[in-house]
């Protein structure tokens, strides 16, 4: 049998090949070969129209009886997958396809004031079941602002006007799902979320 012999600077070449191809390094905590990327989240505006934020309303009145109520806020999120490698030598296959499954929406202020049900909404999780396709993209729907927030603190206070103006805050939504052999992916977006009493 005939040994080969490698010399140190190969060994350390050999290393860091395995090293690069053994994770993906956009995101720590997974081995797939795809990539989920949100592309674009869009809301609302006070008129319902499309924009790339979100006007929210904390309250809603009906213009016939009167009565008070309020409704979740929906966003829109266009995800799109693909491979880490433009260019992979067998070429990409359905294992390589996303299925997004859960996400996650946190909610920030530019001021740091950031405790949950005093300063800003608390963060909510909930399910999807989306199937994103290598080189596709794909339009999800999700509530990114619940009935209840609209109850407590601190959007209750804007409603009943023991609060002043506009309440701003930063919404991430985190995106989660998996490949088709398991492997977990993971992608983040942005929507900038104004909370009023607008007049209905």
């Amino acid at each position: 049998m005939r040994r080969i012999k490698l010399g140190w600077k190969a060994v350390i070449t050999l290393l860091a090949l395995v090293s690069l191809f053994a994770c993906n390094p956009i995101e720590d905590e997974t081995k797939s070969d795809s990539l989920l990327i949100v592309e674009r989240i869009t809301g609302v505006d006070a008129e319902g129209n499309e924009a790339d934020f979100l006007q929210s309303d904390v309250i809603k009145v009906n213009t016939e009886t009167g009565e008070t109520y309020v409704t979740a806020d929906v966003a829109k999120a266009t995800l799109r997958a693909v491979l880490l490698d433009p260019a992979p030598l067998m070429g990409a296959s359905t294992y390589n396809d996303i299925l997004v499954n859960r996400y996650v929406v946190t909610y920030t202020r530019t001021d740091n004031k950031n405790t949950p049900g005093v300063d800003v909404p608390y963060p909510i999780e909930g399910t999807l079941n989306v199937l994103v396709k290598i080189d596709q993209s794909v339009q999800v729907s999700f509530i990114v602002v619940r009935e209840t927030a609209k109850l407590e603190p601190p959007l209750r206070n804007l409603a009943v006007g023991r609060a002043e103006g506009v309440l701003t805050v930063n919404a991430k939504i985190d995106f989660y799902g998996e490949d088709m052999t398991r492997r977990k992916v993971k992608a983040t977006g942005y929507l900038t979320i104004e909370f009023a009493n607008y007049l209905d």
